[in-house]
């Protein structure tokens, strides 16, 4: 018996090395650019909502998409992940169109405010767990790797004491980390964050920062993240665009702050900022 138990343990850690193996592979095989735009028009009727929008990201890169309410940011989103499709222009996802993208799981999206009622009966580590899905497909049974997954993707969002709770029961703060969690379970390649801040108190905020920093920082994330909101990350981000229709400004924090604004002074101001930026 203790025999059969060295023999497992041995396995399983083989398992684990080989699963860094190809971990390490995968990453060294992506694109330096994970994103790249050329020249996106999209209008829904005869209203135009991008004009010639241009950018890319790089892999490992943890950049900021901003612009005023009406800028067009949410239907860029939804160009760049597939859900509508340019009138002009490309994109190319890890390489691809990304309606062409075949491997889903590398997207790891979170979208803007989980509707996760009380009423869901379900705990945050069955929430997180369901991030493997997408992965390994829904009719596959579990691999030796899940659960591994599942507890990473909770230590880096500071959710592992909270596991065993119903997510009815935690603050919006909580919750929209656990979404987090969910996307990383999946160890996607580039993860989108939509407005994942928004309404969630300093402390919330703090913590989502530490998580997001840790996955730049320790797993080389690819970070687009979609706000009006960067005072919490406002020292951290590799890159700011700026979108109203077009890209007026797409550089460095550093760059934005010679144009007037600092992203860490305009933590209140920065939405007020981007109205005016541009004209009307």
């Amino acid at each position: 018996m203790a025999r059969r138990g060295r023999t497992l343990a041995r396995f399983l850690d083989l398992g684990r090395k080989l699963r860094t193996i190809l971990d390490s592979a995968a990453t060294a095989a992506l694109p330096d650019t994970i994103l790249a735009v050329d020249g996106v028009t999209f209008s829904y009727g005869h209203e135009p909502v991008l004009v010639d929008v241009s950018f890319a990201i790089r892999r490992g890169e943890f950049a900021a998409l901003v612009g005023p309410n009406g800028s067009g940011k949410s239907t860029l989103l939804r160009v760049l992940v597939g859900l509508l499709r340019p009138q002009a222009g490309r994109v190319e996802l890890l390489g691809v169109a990304p309606r062409d993208l075949a491997e889903r799981w590398r997207i790891g999206y979170v979208p803007q405010r989980p509707a996760l009622t009380g009423d869901l009966p379900a705990t945050v580590e069955e929430v997180v767990r369901i991030g493997r899905l997408a992965r390994r497909g829904w009719w596959r049974r579990g691999r030796t790797g899940d659960a591994e997954a599942v507890d990473h993707a909770l230590q880096a969002v500071a959710l592992t004491d909270q596991r065993r709770r119903p997510v009815g029961e935690l603050s919006g703060g909580q919750q929209q980390r656990v979404m987090i969690a969910k996307a990383l379970a999946g160890e996607p390649d580039v993860l989108v964050l939509d407005e994942p801040i928004a309404g969630v108190d300093r402390e919330a905020q703090q913590q989502f920062r530490d998580s997001v920093v840790h996955l730049v920082e320790h797993h080389s994330a690819t970070v687009l993240l979609v706000s009006h909101e960067l005072g919490a990350v406002a020292d951290d981000l590799d890159r700011v665009i700026v979108l109203k229709r077009t890209v007026l400004f797409d550089g460095p924090p550093s760059a934005l702050t010679a144009r007037g604004v600092s992203l860490g002074v305009h933590r209140d101001d920065l939405p007020l900022w981007l109205e005016d930026l541009g004209g009307a």
